[in-house]
């Protein structure tokens, strides 16, 4: 077992930590969220929405969870940038680089776990893992609208990729509230 590569591996992971989403600096967000943080959000929705839609809630959490990983290594990306080079490409051999040097039976899981991420003939928790990491750039977009920068476009946009009902009854609830609402709604006294 080598742990050196184990161990270097969690390493990379923390970068995660550090790697800003860059799109919405192109509407003057000063410091946006990380990639980590991004990732822990996703997940939880991931779990909501798996569980709303009757889904392998793990399998959604895993792919939650992995999906970004190539982005430690070839960065966030936009739209924009999509139209230069094939990030989605950039990306999974960045993760299959990422997890080359695990263990085996490790690398059989992750790379099967993120193999239909992408495709188009997803199984249902690859969309309720689109739909949950879609979700949660739209909360986050939401979050920096309500503090003024102009996102409501991303909001928009985002609209029509959402494939499964109960995240677009969510979309349709977050667009009625501001992110401040959740403690407004506690009984405290």
């Amino acid at each position: 077992m080598d742990f050196d590569a184990i161990t270097d591996f969690i390493y990379e992971l923390g970068a995660m930590k550090k790697l800003k989403h860059i799109g919405t600096k192109y509407a003057g967000v000063k410091d946006p969220d990380t990639l980590a943080e991004h990732c822990f959000r996703a997940t939880q929705i991931g779990y909501i929405l798996a569980h709303l839609e009757g889904v392998d809630a793990n399998e959604v959490m895993k792919i939650c969870l992995f999906h970004d990983n190539g982005e430690i290594r070839v960065g966030d990306h936009t739209r924009i940038a999509d139209q230069y080079f094939d990030a989605d490409d950039a990306e999974e051999k960045a993760f299959e680089d990422q997890i080359a040097r695990l263990p085996e039976e490790v690398q059989t899981k992750l790379t099967g776990l993120l193999s239909n991420y992408r495709a188009e003939d997803k199984a249902t928790e690859f969309v309720v893992a689109r739909d949950a990491d879609l979700l949660e750039t739209l909360f986050q977009a939401k979050e920096y609208l309500d503090c003024g920068y102009p996102l409501q476009r991303w909001i928009d946009n985002g609209e029509k990729y959402l494939k499964t009902e109960s995240a677009k009854m969510i979309l349709k609830s977050l667009k009625n509230k501001t992110f401040t609402d959740w403690w407004d709604n506690l009984n405290i006294a």
